[in-house]
């Protein structure tokens, strides 16, 4: 599928991956299974959304003899779930990227102007300072996402990536319109939205799905 901008879509479409979200698909997979999956998913994407981290030599003492290797070169990451379907994805992230920071972000629905607003917000208070990562399992409409950008982008922060697991081609197209500097990774992108704004095929509602309240 063909999106203006699509160098900043990145699908991460591993074999592993697809068998994974298979199963994360299937109704009948139970919360304690769907919640490993998520978290499973979740480190694969981040090998793809780390790939281009800047890395600077060292040399170490191997039993052997010296080795001239790569570290990755001193980046602050910040990691913020848009709670509480976010939260599943979080340990996939720190599995891989354990010294990141985690912000908590809540939306919900403003009565006034029917737009997503943040409900609760706990951030690093350098996070204008670090790589920041937004993380939920689904890229429906992409009012939450953007809300959530937007928010970000108020705190200063300037280097930002979306990681969602099922994205709708709706979604990915408002994130990628609102804002010329952020890539949107998924794994997957699914046919569009129904009449009730839920993503097809899909995979339901991930927040009840990961805390079993479905």
């Amino acid at each position: 599928m063909a999106f203006e901008n699509e160098e900043r879509v990145v699908l991460v479409d591993h074999p592993m991956v697809q068998h994974k979200l298979a199963i994360l698909r299937d109704k009948t997979t139970p919360s304690k299974q769907f919640r490993e999956l998520v978290r499973e998913l979740a480190m694969f994407e981040t090998f793809e959304v780390t790939r281009d981290l800047p890395l600077e030599e060292v040399f170490v003492e191997t039993p052997v003899a010296e080795a001239k290797c790569k570290i990755v070169k001193g980046r602050k990451m910040a990691i913020v779930p848009i709670l509480r379907a976010g939260l599943g994805m979080v340990e996939g992230v720190l599995d891989l990227v354990p010294a990141a920071c985690v912000g908590h972000l809540g939306m919900e629905r403003d009565e006034q102007t029917h737009r997503p607003r943040e409900y609760y917000a706990k951030m690093p208070k350098d996070i204008a300072d670090r790589d920041v990562l937004i993380v939920d399992p689904m890229l429906a409409t992409g009012g939450s996402s953007l809300a959530a950008i937007e928010y970000l982008r108020e705190c200063g922060v300037k280097s930002l990536k979306l990681m969602v697991l099922v994205a709708a081609p709706e979604g990915i197209r408002a994130v990628l319109d609102a804002d010329p500097d952020v890539t949107v990774y998924t794994c997957a992108i699914d046919d569009g939205l129904n009449d009730a704004a839920y993503i097809v095929p899909g995979l339901g509602d991930a927040g009840d799905r990961i805390f079993g309240t479905k």
